[in-house]
């Protein structure tokens, strides 16, 4: 069915309601937006399902949302288990508590036992419900880190990880079978609570999980001895204001100061472009803060609390915004040395990135003698490693974590998850801190052992139909004809993840990574949630000049490929 087509549909057809046709309607000039918003329907990417929210197929709305609910408990109903539930959450983007109520009526009009947390909560939060109450499924409301225009829809399986293959694409023909709204009970809206199946959560599953993260702590006796360790914490807008400060409280740190503009939940995210803690002016107000309060640490989490981002202080020149990575290196060393001082470190245990992830926290790991698992990326596929190596025997995983800023410790949550890893943090600032270190002479002392690691990425955003277009040709090209030579050095290997077998099963994959004659390497992905081609870059060199020296080379030279493949 062409878009027009289906634009027409949505217009004309009774399942639609007046709202929707007359947003539709408005844009009845503008053929492109129409286009646009018709001419596929959303797609599960690394984060599920995810888009601007509006009318249309290629949008997120209340119809998106039901199709997709519904398509989930036809999957679940045909599992055949006994009683299944399905646990739902949300955080403070626009409609996202309306959506999550949406979802719920869908199921529990299909026969399906729904736990709904009353307000919003963090996304790890939901992973860790679903394995507590031993429900089939979990839905999440949320799209990230993204611009407030969008929202999205993220699925969990059984073992608290979001959905992977084969689940992936069986309950997406389960979705695709859906062709006729009305078969979508609630759609119209109903009262949940006249629903005896609908059971509400809220403090009770706060407090086990809060204190299943305060059960990680590695070394208590530090926040004791560095009272007077300073944190501003901000959660963007989002859902993490309770639960990092909560557990930040309870575990004993007294000097936790909130930014107040961004303390409350808010879908605007009025004093930031992106609530995205990977972006550095998602600080401005934290880092003022600091300053005036001479911090040492500042933490900040994007809206559904999976991803933190950290600025620490560098002693009298100022202050620095770590990476993803550099905050990986951290908190990996930490975790691996502290549970080796304690002699809880096992011969079996393991680590697991993503093969875009920097490598030095690789080889921290395989000093320590530590396995090290690389997957693809997106944490549902960290998440799906956990489970198979617990399932094999006798493994230990120690620590996760990608790029993008989001970190696991732990084996109760099956995703990324800020309130572990700003706790963590928090503690690894007082244990150095009692070192008479700061986190940024931690790092230096680490680059100074295992060699200066630096990594880059680039965005290029084509958006729409002919942005996809386009980002199709650029792989392509890339894929048949890739180049011999970067910067000087040869290129001695290329892996593309569509046929790539490497140490552990991975599934197949729109990546081609490239790996040059002295280590350093680049991957290219489009982005499965966003209208961008991603190219990650990772050098190392002996020193820091060298190694920026480097890697301007690489991003000039890739830089130029892709204006040449477009």
């Amino acid at each position: 069915m062409d878009y027009r087509k289906r634009y027409e549909d949505w217009i004309n057809g009774e399942n639609f309601d007046d709202d929707t046709k007359k947003e539709l309607i408005e844009i009845s000039n503008d053929e492109k937006e129409i286009e646009d918003r018709f001419y596929k329907d959303l797609h599960f990417g690394t984060g599920g399902l995810r888009g601007v929210i509006g009318a249309g197929t290629n949008r997120m709305n209340k119809y998106t949302v039901a199709r997709a609910t519904k398509g989930l408990a036809n999957y679940i109903i045909k599992q055949n288990e006994k009683e299944p539930s399905v646990v739902i959450a949300h955080d403070s983007r626009h409609f996202s508590k309306e959506f999550a109520r949406e979802a719920a009526g869908v199921l529990l009009s299909s026969g399906i036992k729904v736990y709904l947390f009353e307000d919003l909560r963090p996304t790890p939060e939901l992973s860790f419900a679903v394995r507590q109450t031993k429900s089939a499924a979990g839905i999440v409301i949320t799209a990230s880190h993204n611009p407030p225009e969008y929202n999205g829809y993220k699925v969990y399986w059984k073992d608290g990880g979001q959905i992977v293959s084969p689940v992936a694409e069986e309950l997406m023909e389960e979705i695709n079978n859906i062709t006729d709204f009305s078969e979508i009970k609630c759609l119209d809206g109903c009262t949940l609570e006249s629903f005896d199946d609908l059971h509400h959560l809220g403090e009770e599953m706060d407090k086990i999980y809060i204190d299943k993260v305060k059960s990680l702590s590695l070394n208590p006796e530090a926040i004791r001895e560095a009272a007077d360790l300073k944190i501003v914490y901000t959660p963007l807008h989002g859902s993490g204001n309770m639960p990092v400060r909560r557990v930040l409280k309870e575990i004993g740190f007294e000097n936790v100061h909130v930014v107040p503009e961004q303390e409350k939940p808010d879908g605007s995210f009025p004093t930031v472009k992106y609530p995205n803690p990977e972006e550095v002016e998602s600080f401005n107000l934290a880092l003022g803060m600091a300053k005036k309060l001479d911090a040492d640490l500042i933490l900040a989490t994007d809206p559904d609390c999976d991803r933190v981002g950290v600025i620490v202080k560098k002693d009298n020149a100022g202050y620095l915004k770590l990476t993803g990575n550099q905050t990986g290196i951290l908190l990996g060393h930490y975790i691996f040395d502290s549970l080796k001082e304690k002699g809880l470190l096992r011969e079996e245990s393991f680590m697991i990135d993503t093969i875009v992830t920097g490598r030095m926290t690789e080889k921290i790991a395989k000093s320590f003698g530590i396995e090290v698992l690389s997957t693809l990326t997106g944490f549902k596929y960290i998440a799906q490693q956990i489970k198979e190596q617990e399932d094999e025997g006798g493994k230990h995983f120690v620590f996760g974590y990608e790029e993008s800023y989001g970190y696991l410790a732990g084996n109760f949550v099956r995703d990324k998850d800020a309130v572990i890893a700003s706790m963590l943090i928090s503690e690894m600032a007082a244990y150095y801190k009692n070192k008479g270190m700061t986190l940024y002479d931690a790092l230096t002392k680490l680059y100074e052992k295992y060699g200066y690691h630096m990594e880059e990425l680039i965005s290029l955003v084509l958006k729409g139909k002919e942005g996809a277009e386009k980002i199709g040709r650029i792989m392509d090209k890339m894929r048949n004809k890739p180049p011999k030579a970067v910067a000087g050095l040869a290129i001695s290997e290329v892996r593309d993840y569509m046929i790539y077998e490497g140490p552990i099963k991975l599934p197949k994959d729109n990546v081609l990574y490239f790996v040059l004659e002295d280590g350093s390497w680049f991957a290219m992905r489009p982005s499965g949630t966003e209208p961008k081609l991603k190219i990650y870059i990772g050098v190392a060199d002996s020193s820091q000049g060298a190694a920026e020296n480097k890697m301007k080379l690489l991003i000039d030279e890739i830089k130029g490929f892709l204006g040449a493949a477009r």
